[in-house]
């Protein structure tokens, strides 16, 4: 991060800066690290400069000129959602800032990052990458501004942009610049927006053509056609070529790019992390000390919530890694000196899909379906409960490691049908509280979520019964959503009749805030159910919002079971949203 890191190590100059919205940590789960890794490993030196003063070019150039390329992310999360609410008031923190200070990035951060690498560094090429950019990479929906948007890399001006999990993308970006090349066409996973003279001269009758900027600003209901066309492409193995037009010029988005196999993603993952802020750090990074136990075992999801960008990110094919490389992790882990018996997590976006194979059979490399999981678990999709066993038992077996816990929450229909899997979550890897994802209740609205109805009272009933047969007391930590697009009071009331009925208490709602190019954005913008097309009631305002929200809070003014400090309130049932909430998935 300095001239004196860089002098240390013996180098002159750097092949490649990157420059990240989050403190600069360390760690797999923050994307700008797993990219430096990534490129160091295949020889190339790199620097990192984290969350500069964007006021100056100067903010950059502490380490000077890269050789190759500037590669920009806004970090973790979006920017709009890192510094604003779903009621779209400034953020008084920020959990991925030192000491949790708000403020330290930018809104519109990737679009800021790489126009500030213009200026410090003119004529290095530019590439955006992160979840801000994968998922701007077309016209969409920014909430907080209540606008649509053009693609990010017409404001931007960055040479390319790399959408979802960018590895395999940004090492051939380096090696065909290293090479002298300045084509960077043909990259799976990446898009380019073509100059006018380009655009005149290309040939786009092979690419699936979206309605254009100018169409969608004359007719704002062709934000659904646009997203489901990108939905029907998003599968590597089937998926066209896009392209969308902005005035003369288009932007080309290549097809996905493939998943990664298991000895990939244990490379990756066995990278030398040091899995610690830098050094320059001196207070607590919140993010960080959220996951700082924690494992990753897999990548992708199969769920295709509408809501939810990991689909949309990082894929609904699923990629594990080996059980040997997760335990080599635990291993590992377990015999620093800072380790204090607990891993908090073995997971990733669902913990109970790890050693789950979809993506395999012929069937799904031609399949347009957006999800494995909906409306019914698809057949093909191979589910393995004995692949989680073996890590979660082997992990309970190391040497210093006292619990194993899982937090990452589980696929609520998957464990009903992995009974085996849940018996053994529930008698040794519940550390008092479970979280699940049920978002809602209504049949409606659940539908309207990619989410099946009667899943959360079952899977209620199978989580007590193996509680009690294990002796232990604990709890279920339930996510719902109100003000979903279709949801009114009349639709919230039956969740609102349910935790009346059971004289639940929550701690935490999630107020809907519609994400950049899901499907829940395009129903909250058109007023249009997402499959039918029919119209359907979207709530705007703040106090129908607002209204929604205290319609999960019917116990307003009780003792909060188990809050934070783990008191309960006698003759209560603890019902407690905490952790990441749902918008940050």
């Amino acid at each position: 991060m300095t001239q004196a890191e860089m002098a240390a190590r013996g180098w002159q100059e750097l092949d490649v800066l990157l420059v990240t919205g989050d403190a600069y940590v360390d760690h797999p789960s923050f994307g700008a690290a797993v990219i430096g890794r990534v490129l160091e490993a295949d020889g190339w030196r790199v620097g990192i400069v984290a969350q500069p003063d964007w006021r100056s070019p100067a903010a950059l150039q502490a380490m000077g000129r890269p050789r190759l390329f500037c590669g920009v992310t806004a970090g973790n999360l979006d920017s709009m959602l890192a510094n604003y609410s779903a009621a779209r008031h400034h953020r008084r923190e920020d959990a991925y800032t030192e000491n949790r200070a708000p403020g330290k990035r930018p809104n519109h951060a990737a679009v800021v990052y790489a126009q500030l690498c213009r200026q410090a560094f003119p004529g290095v090429p530019v590439v955006l990458g992160g979840i801000e950019a994968s998922l701007r990479r077309v016209t969409h929906y920014d909430y907080w501004e209540d606008k649509l948007k053009p693609s990010i890399l017409a404001d931007a001006k960055a040479d390319l942009l790399v959408y979802g999990m960018g590895e395999a993308a940004i090492r051939e970006i380096a090696r065909r610049l290293a090479a002298g090349r300045v084509d960077l066409d043909g990259i799976r996973g990446t898009a380019v927006m073509l100059g006018a003279k380009a655009t005149a001269a290309g040939a786009f009758g092979e690419h699936e053509r979206l309605p254009s900027w100018e169409e969608l600003q004359q007719d704002k209901n062709l934000l659904r056609t646009l997203t489901r066309q990108v939905e029907r492409q998003e599968n590597p193995y089937c998926g066209k070529r896009l392209v969308q037009f902005h005035g003369a010029r288009a932007v080309v988005i290549e097809p996905a790019a493939l998943p990664l196999g298991e000895a990939e993603l244990d490379a990756i993952y066995e990278l030398p992390f040091r899995k610690a802020p830098h050094p320059s750090y001196r207070g607590e990074i919140p993010a960080f000390t959220m996951i700082k136990d924690s494992i990753t075992v897999m990548r992708g999801c199969a769920g295709g919530c509408t809501f939810c960008a990991i689909g949309m990110h990082q894929g609904k094919f699923h990629a594990s890694r080996s059980a040997a490389s997760v335990q080599r992790e635990v291993a590992r882990m377990a015999a620093t000196p800072e380790f204090r018996g607990t891993i908090s997590d073995l997971g990733g976006p669902t913990a109970n899909l790890y050693g789950c194979e979809n993506g395999v059979e012929e069937a799904c490399r031609v399949c347009r379906r957006p999800s494995c999981l909906f409306p019914r678990i698809c057949p093909v999709l191979k589910i393995d409960e004995a692949r989680c066993l073996e890590i979660m038992r082997a992990a309970r077996q190391t040497p210093r490691v006292k619990h194993v816990f899982i937090q990452s929450g589980v696929r609520m229909d998957v464990a009903l049908r992995t009974p085996a899997y849940v018996k053994e979550l529930v008698a040794h890897h519940v550390s008092g509280h479970l979280k699940v994802a049920p978002e809602h209740l209504h049949p409606e609205v659940l539908r309207r979520m990619r989410k099946t109805s009667g899943v959360f009272e079952a899977f209620q009933e199978q989580f007590r019964e193996e509680t009690r047969a294990v002796g232990k007391e604990q709890y279920l930590v339930p996510y719902f959503i109100s003000s979903f697009p279709g949801c009114t009071e009349d639709e919230m009331g039956v969740v609102e009749r349910f935790l009346r009925k059971s004289n639940w208490n929550l701690q935490q709602v999630q107020d809907f805030i519609p994400l950049p190019m899901t499907p829940s954005a395009a129903m909250y913008v058109t007023g249009l159910d997402y499959d039918t097309g029919e119209p359907i009631p979207v709530v705007r305002g703040a106090g129908e919002r607002q209204r929604q929200k205290d319609a999960l809070h019917p116990n307003a003014g009780r003792p909060a079971r188990g809050g934070p400090s783990g008191a309960k309130a006698p003759g209560r049932k603890p019902l407690r949203g905490s952790g990441t909430p749902p918008e940050n998935r």
